[in-house]
């Protein structure tokens, strides 16, 4: 039987653990990336279907799911560890950031007529942006080197344009892939497996 000064040993070396582990949001990119490519892609078929412009409003479900599903695994990580560093914060307000000016670029867009010549090239090349300043934050090559791959893609999207803007909607998709998913995955395994 275990006398109570080893419990209180273990106990202790328990809580050291716990409280040594960081908040990472291993799940933000994947968070943020699953909606996207869901309301992309929905977006892009009933553009097919329907051909209606307020099929265009559609990339507005992209915030009103991640936003919220953002603020609950922050705080799920932060109840779980019970401490949340300096760096998790710049890395959440980078995103908050992000997804504010995607809102207020596709409102704007849309309102003044230019959606369809610059809206998905510029919210592409916010988020290459901020997987590039997420994966500086967290000294993570993976990730900083699909930000500026996504980045230099989302040039392509303006390239599209008249006839062939429909298809800044798939092209946005795949870059997405490169910029949240991708990276998402590989910092997931990598915080799973060798911690940060």
């Amino acid at each position: 039987m275990k006398s109570g000064n080893e419990l209180d040993i273990i106990d202790s070396t328990r809580g050291k653990v716990l409280s040594d582990r960081h908040v990472t949001g291993e799940n933000m990119f994947l968070i943020w990336g699953y909606p996207t490519e869901v309301f992309l892609l929905l977006e892009f078929i009933s553009m097919q279907i329907w051909n209606a412009e307020w099929c265009m409003w559609l990339w507005a479900g992209i915030p009103l799911v991640g936003v919220p599903l953002m603020f609950v695994s922050f705080h799920k990580e932060h109840m779980e560890t019970h401490r949340t560093e300096r760096r998790e914060y710049i890395i959440m307000r980078i995103w908050i950031f992000i997804g504010i000016a995607s809102c207020v670029t596709g409102f704007a867009t849309g309102f003044t007529g230019i959606y369809e010549e610059c809206f998905f090239g510029i919210l592409c090349l916010l988020c290459g942006f901020g997987c590039f300043l997420t994966g500086e934050q967290l000294h993570f090559r993976p990730m900083v080197s699909c930000g500026v791959a996504g980045s230099l893609l989302s040039v392509t999207l303006f390239c599209l344009q008249d006839e062939l803007w429909q298809w800044q909607i798939p092209a946005s998709a795949l870059i997405f892939v490169i910029t949240l998913i991708i990276p998402g995955h590989i910092f997931r395994k990598h915080v799973r497996y060798y911690g940060i």
